[in-house]
């Protein structure tokens, strides 16, 4: 499987990995030196999440976190959120009898 976001299609970038050595001018050295340059891979940041599509199906995607915290997916929900009784509709005794200990 391709190392690429589904949503916006990032994908692996080249670059270079930099070995340096010495100690900083500022910190009382004679400064760095670059020791090595060596081709290294920057992969995206990518995660299985579970998304609700535009028709209402749910599907498994691989989607990188700049997408998910843009809001460009829906995720799906697991569980419906926990909700209040209405007031005044959930005992079936009058509020008397029920608030009164005798």
């Amino acid at each position: 499987m391709a190392c690429v976001c589904e949503v916006c299609g990032k994908k692996s970038a080249v670059g270079n990995s930099v070995a340096h050595r010495g100690k900083a001018k500022y910190l009382g050295g004679v400064g760095t030196k670059v020791t090595g340059i060596a081709r290294r891979q920057f992969k995206p940041n990518l995660q299985k999440v579970h998304v609700t599509t535009a028709n209402g199906t749910h599907k498994t995607m691989r989607v990188c976190t700049q997408c998910i915290r843009s809001g460009a997916i829906t995720k799906k929900i697991h569980n419906i959120p926990f909700k209040l009784a209405k007031p005044g509709g959930g005992n079936s005794l009058p509020l008397e009898v029920v608030g009164s200990r005798q």
